[in-house]
């Protein structure tokens, strides 16, 4: 149906939905939503239980929607609306029974260039319609409606499909006893187990047929149970209710464990926070503090919000946040991230983000939203269940009517058999099988500092068979270092101390590795005056009575003569693509120091890891020739040097023209870059351009966590066609065994709901992937910080 976009104001309603769990309760409450009258927006999100609906103000109240979506058999609750309409009004839908596919929010603040591009097939277009098409939810008629509810908070018992399977269960063994007490009385206690099983399943299924799903498993299931009543097979109908409600309760469970590995990364961030204010200090809600404001955290205490810190050095444990084992040093003027641990001393800090923005809230909202960016194989499977259970329907008609009206067969068996095919036909577990491994590996991945923005990337990620790396700040620390201090008419140093006295002060990269080097060995700092910097040379000035200069040898040659010790020297730094300062002093050579932007300590092994998978690596860089070649050399991996950014996007098309290509880049400068390769993953410890820019981000700047987002990947979705050879495989054997009446209902039922539990175990696998392979490299979040176990 049309709706009108043209209205005047509209209102924002957010409802909290108990008992959603999976992308087709989401799908059955987004169809009814939209069938009602001035509703212009609905976004629905199963991973928060999260409804947000804009309507016009002649549109529906609250009630009418919180009725609709109560009779498809969940609870809805009103929450305050966390999107205003104007952000709704840009997230607008579709009519789901059109073919866009412009609803879901995107993922994160996409520069222009990672959508441009020419109409012609290019990775970067090809990547655009793949991200409208990743969030693909309109794929809703399969109609797989188990009434699902969040057993996290609860045990099965206390739920009411807990309940329900207690009652049944009680009138079964009743009625089965009976048998022996009172023959004549025992089919009515099976038809009584059998309707107060399957009322509320029926009604689920009216209501759905209502919003315009007719084809549900609710129904199926109400067809199955009344038919085997009235031919008289009230035993196996009221065991077959039975089973169906067990199922659901496991489903149920599954889900409930699934939800709670991302609920644990909220329960990370402490409930209180020490606020100071005038000179005093008193407990707050964490989440009430406001940016701007002081806190004070305790020694054992967990950081409440994301901040910098005002004073107080301490070890601060990063392991719930990035996954890193090793606590790091930090003191004034040093970002924190809240959750992370304070080990050793008071700090304080200044709050810098609210608590609905700080780094844990966004990686809960990141992977929360992935879990909706459908894979490839996910959107298939759903395309399949829309005609599937129509064409079950179909084959199970023709079952109960061909063989009675053309050969004369008895209607009783044939009717029975056609029932079980019905059972046997739900598609639950084959509809699961993909969205619960995608969510498994999300949480997996997460809790590890590698976030993957949903399905499709995850499937991106698997069929990589090219890496192209950015050099500076990937798979180097992006600030240069000192590697060489040669002495030639003095000391060590001498040489240092002279020209780290020259560069005090300096903001320039290279005269801060220099300050710092000194500042490492414990040279002394002496007197300077009338430093002055030569642009495009280096500089000059005089340290304690003696004129200096400090710049690029091709300059110092002009102050001083080389001898062949210095030459030598400085060729062979060069050669190795340092930057070398040379260090003149009353018109001899003193020395020379070596600088570079050194490789991360564990780049050769992330290369190395990644030949081992069959992937290849490549340096992208604007760096020159000589730095690249011998960077790159040292690593194991070829080079691409002095590259504009749009040359590294015609180098990735090259690139992707044979093989699928991941880009590993700063998610800013190399946005071009990454949006040209098939999956664009971001370095960077939680800053929002790494959360947002790219389609992965690893947490933890460590470049062999490339290699593990990989086999990652590579197990999601070994793990995928387990599930849907498990799902596929059941059904084969038993719709043939059914038809031929080998078996009966309550194994075609036993069969559907033991696939759908079978399937959904084994996607919970992988979130115990990273202790089963030994490569967390970091504590489990919410670990005492006292463990460590060693990283991989």
């Amino acid at each position: 149906m049309a709706h009108s976009t043209d209205a005047p104001t509209r209102r924002a309603l957010a409802f909290r939905v108990e008992g959603m769990d999976c992308g087709s309760c989401a799908d059955k409450i987004r169809t009814a939503l939209w069938r009602l009258p001035s509703v212009s927006s609905v976004k629905v999100t199963f991973a928060t239980e999260s409804v947000n609906v804009e309507v016009e103000d002649s549109g529906p109240a609250e009630e009418a929607i919180e009725r609709q979506i109560a009779a498809l058999g969940y609870t809805p609750r009103r929450v305050e609306a966390k999107m205003s309409a104007r952000q709704l009004h840009q997230d607008r839908e579709q009519d789901p029974h059109e073919t866009h596919d412009h609803h879901a929010r995107p993922l994160g603040n996409v520069p222009e260039a990672r959508v441009a591009g020419s109409a012609a097939s290019t990775p970067a277009a090809d990547r655009a319609k793949r991200r409208e098409s990743a969030t693909d939810a309109h794929d809703h008629s399969h109609g797989h409606g188990h009434e699902h509810e969040d057993t996290g908070d609860r045990r099965w018992w206390e739920t009411v499909k807990g309940r329900l399977v207690l009652l049944t269960g009680v009138l079964l063994v009743v009625a089965w006893g009976s048998k022996f007490v009172i023959p004549a009385f025992s089919p009515w206690l099976f038809v009584a187990a059998t309707l107060i099983g399957a009322f509320p399943v029926a009604r689920r299924a009216i209501a759905a047929a209502r919003a315009g799903m007719p084809f549900t498993i609710e129904m199926l299931m109400a067809i199955a149970a009344t038919g085997a009543i009235v031919i008289g097979a009230a035993e196996e109908a009221a065991l077959v209710v039975f089973l169906f409600a067990v199922g659901e309760v496991l489903e149920g469970v599954a889900a409930g464990r699934a939800r709670a590995s991302i609920r644990a990364l909220g329960e990370l961030v402490p409930k209180t926070a020490m606020l100071e204010e005038a000179g005093a200090t008193r407990e707050v809600p964490a989440d009430s503090l406001q940016v701007g404001q002081t806190v004070m955290v305790r020694p054992g205490d967990r950081i409440p919000a994301d901040g910098i810190i005002l004073s107080g050095t301490s070890g601060i444990d990063e392991s719930p946040v990035t996954g890193e084992s090793v606590p790091k040093t930090k003191g004034p003027d040093d970002p924190v991230f809240a959750g992370s641990i304070n080990q050793e001393a008071v700090i304080r800090l200044r709050v810098e983000k609210a608590a609905e923005d700080n780094t844990i809230s966004r990686i809960i909202r990141l992977v929360e939203e992935a879990q909706e960016a459908k894979a490839p194989t996910e959107r298939f499977i759903d395309r399949f269940s829309r005609w599937y259970m129509p064409l079950i329907v179909v084959a199970a008609v023709l079952v109960a009517l061909v063989p009675p009206l053309l050969f004369g067969q008895d209607w009783a068996t044939w009717i029975y058999r056609a029932l079980a095919l019905l059972l046997i036909g739900c598609p639950c577990a084959l509809v699961i099988s993909v969205p619960a491994s995608i969510a498994s590996s999300l949480s997996a991945g997460a809790r590890r500092g590698i976030l993957m923005k949903g399905g499709v990337v995850i499937e991106g990620v698997a069929k990589a068979q090219m890496v192209a790396f950015d050099k500076t700040g990937t798979l180097t620390e992006g600030r240069p270092k000192v590697t060489d201090v040669v002495a030639i008419s003095m000391s060590k140093g001498e040489v240092l101390s002279l020209a780290a006295s020259l560069e005090t002060g300096s903001s320039h990269p290279l005269a801060t590795a220099i300050v710092a080097r000194a500042k490492a060995q414990a040279v002394p700092f002496r007197a300077t005056e009338r430093i002055t910097a030569i642009p495009g040379q280096g500089l000059e000035g005089i340290v304690e009575g003696c004129e200096l200069f400090l710049g690029a040898p091709r300059f110092a040659r002009d102050r001083a003569a080389f001898d062949s010790q210095g030459a030598d020297a400085a060729e062979r730094l060069e050669g190795e693509g340092k930057t070398v300062a040379a260090l003149v002093g009353e018109g001899r050579l003193l020395g020379l120091i070596a600088l570079r932007d050194e490789p991360r300590a564990d780049a050769r092994e992330a290369v190395a890891e990644l030949n081992a998978l069959g992937i290849g690596s490549v340096m992208l860089t604007g760096d020159n020739k000589r730095t690249a070649a011998a960077i790159a050399g040292s690593l194991g991996m070829e080079a691409r040097a002095e590259l504009m950014p749009d040359d590294k996007v015609t180098a990735i098309r090259a690139l992707a023209e044979h093989q699928s290509v991941m880009m590993i880049g700063d998610g800013i400068n190399d946005a071009p870059a990454l949006a040209a390769a098939q999956v664009g993953v971001a370095m960077g410890s939680g800053t929002d351009v790494a959360l947002e820019t790219a389609d992965a981000a690893l947490l933890r700047n460590q470049v062999r966590d490339v290699a593990r987002m990989v086999r990652l990947a590579r197990a999601t979705m070994a793990n995928i066609r387990q599930n849907i050879t498990i799902a596929l495989g059941l059904k084969a054997v038993f719709l043939v065994t059914s038809v031929l009446g080998l078996t009966g209902l309550w194994i075609a039922i036993l069969a559907d709901t033991g696939a759908t539990v079978i399937v959904t175990a084994n996607a919970l696998r992988l979130l115990g992937f990273f202790q089963e392979s030994g490569s967390s490299g970091g504590t489990r979040p919410g670990a005492p910080a006292t463990l460590k176990p060693a990283a991989a």
